[in-house]
This record gives structure tokens, sequence and C-alpha cells, in this order.
């Protein structure tokens, strides 16, 4: 593979999950990226499940397997990711920026658990890693469980979740920004 296996999770053409636009499940071989490449107006949050990636914009940043990595493009910006000597294995989970004429930032939650700061009042994202045997009671929202048998997307109540996997819960504004309107 010369590039990113991606495979989109869920991708809404209507508008129906607010602010989320796309989830993709990305594989990158060793020390291979995306290439440069431009965005604009748009957050993106990678969830990194297996391996790492170089974050390489502005001073650059790592972010290892158990990271999650919060990337505002607002007014625009162009970047590389590249993953390290073991490859990585990212959800890429695109959002609607909350500010699209701002400037761009990156930020790294390392070692993420439970709710991690999106800086924004419409998506709120909660993770969690049970290991072989264990399990995680989740809050109510859009789950994806990441397992060794691909990934599980659903709306719902709250509930258990047994692992090994990567959980996510995405709780999500479904309405229209106020400078959309």
């Amino acid at each position: 593979m010369s590039g990113p296996d991606q495979r989109i999770v869920l991708a809404p053409d209507d508008g129906s999950l607010g602010p989320l636009l796309r989830v993709a499940d990305d594989r990158l071989d060793p020390h291979t990226g995306y290439g440069r490449h431009e965005h604009r107006a748009v957050d993106v949050v990678a969830v990194v499940l297996a391996g790492s990636v170089r974050h390489r914009w502005a001073d650059g940043a790592d972010v290892r397997a158990g990271d999650v990595a919060v990337l505002r493009a607002g007014a625009g910006l162009e970047h590389d990711e590249v993953a390290g000597p073991d490859g990585a294995r990212v959800l890429q989970c695109y959002l609607r920026s909350a500010a699209p004429g701002a400037g761009p930032s990156h930020e790294v939650h390392c070692a993420a658990s439970g709710w991690v700061d999106l800086g924004r009042p419409d998506a709120r994202l909660w993770v969690a890693r049970p290991g072989p045997g264990a399990s995680v009671t989740v809050p109510p929202g859009l789950l994806l469980v990441r397992g060794v048998d691909g990934v599980l997307v659903e709306q719902q109540a709250g509930r258990d979740v047994a692992g090994p996997a990567a959980v996510l819960v995405w709780q999500l504004d479904v309405g229209r920004p106020a400078w959309a309107t």
C-alpha cells in the first residue's frame, strides 16, 4: 500500500448528525502518509487506535495509540500525517467547523479516556478501551466500536460494551449552527 487504506465507516449526506460529517477507519503502512493536503472549515478528530503518526504542521506533534488529536482547520491550512515505524490505525472523524473563520490549531489529548474536551458546544466525544474480558458502560449517543470483527455504529441509550475494543460515543447537537442561519 502506498498511501492510506481508508474505509468510510459513516458518512451521512443529509445533515442528520449535525456537525459530524464522516468517520473513516484508516490504515497506514510504516513511514507512509496521506500526502500534503489542505483542510478548510472542518475539525478533524483523530483517534489513534494502533501505532503512531507524526502530524506535520506548525511545530508538528507525535500522536500515539490511545491519543486523540483535534485539528481545527478554520480558515485553512496545509498539512500531512505520516505513520511511525509500526504503521498506524486511525479513526478520522470529520466535523463541520464550529469556527470556520478562525485560525487553525492542533491539540493532542494524550492517553484519552472518558470525555475529551473538543472546545465546542455542539459535539462531545467519550472514549474508552476495554481490554479482553473487560467491559465498559457507555453514555447515550452515537456509538462506534472498533473491535476485532470490524466497526459497529449505532445510536443507543447507553449500555455495556465488551472488549477488546476502542469505543467512541458522540453526543451531537443536530440543529444548524448559528453562523449557518
